[in-house]
């Protein structure tokens, strides 16, 4: 226990400032969508990615927002609903969010053949990340009054952002595991659920994870006290945003190429 408490302290203090999910929760996602590509899409994207997978390039946008050139990207990483939790061009940035860029990213790339490598390079990496960022629970900004804002909480006696406990804390303190381990975990449903889970567009997933999502604003205080038992409860919800990312990116990925 007291091992898991000095892991789980590390790792949100560490990642405080880190973008969704952290790096391990990229490349969840994106080696469960490499596990589920056609042999056709994955070898095209690979040309694309100078022969790397798409988990090579899962925190591309979180390790590349501050550079220059890419500074646009700060505001990418998230979304907005209303109090309808719906994500309408109302509550959406004007400088770009993770649905709209996402759609964006796609559009471009329906086109892929008629665009330079390097134009398929960056946006291919837009995409692989941003559809992890829309799933992470703590990506979601409720515009409704009916939502509390928690901005930080106390985990064994240190005060961390309830942004990071979503970003990384969630899954290290769950399971602890590398990637590879999520995917084989994670990646058991049928090709009917995966049918289920890929059917609608970027904006109706987003939705979905801002109503199934709300409740963590309901989980504890701002400035509460947490624990295992709040990680405990996380569980469910943390992989279930994980393996919906996963799934969800091969599908976008198999459409395209």
């Amino acid at each position: 226990m007291k091992k898991l408490i000095i892991i789980l302290t590390a790792v949100l203090c560490g990642y405080q400032y880190a973008g969704a999910w952290g790096r391990t929760g990229h490349d969840a996602i994106a080696y469960i969508a490499e596990r589920n590509l056609t042999p056709k899409a994955k070898k095209t994207i690979e040309k694309y990615l100078d022969n790397h997978s798409i988990v090579y390039y899962a925190s591309w946008m979180d390790q590349y927002r501050k550079t220059p050139g890419y500074e646009k990207t700060s505001t990418w990483h998230s979304g907005s609903v209303d109090a309808d939790l719906r994500n309408t061009d109302e509550v959406r940035s004007p400088k770009g969010d993770a649905v709209a860029e996402l759609e964006n990213a796609i559009a471009r790339l329906k086109n892929y053949r008629e665009l330079d490598d390097s134009t398929v390079n960056v946006n291919l990496k837009y995409i692989i990340h941003l559809v992890g960022d829309m799933h992470c629970p703590s990506h979601v900004k409720y515009t409704g009054k009916d939502v509390k804002k928690i901005k930080r909480v106390i985990l064994n006696g240190k005060k961390v952002s309830y942004h990071s406990v979503w970003d990384s804390g969630a899954l290290a303190g769950n399971h602890a595991w590398g990637y590879t381990e999520y995917g084989h975990q994670l990646d058991r449903l049928s090709k009917k659920e995966q049918k289920a889970i890929t059917a609608g567009t970027p904006k109706d997933w987003f939705e979905e994870t801002a109503r199934d999502c709300k409740g963590i604003y309901e989980m504890t205080e701002e400035g509460g006290e947490i624990g295992k038992d709040f990680i405990n409860q996380s569980r469910h919800l943390v992989d279930s945003q994980v393996t919906k990312a996963g799934y969800r990116l091969a599908k976008v990925l198999n459409d395209l190429f």
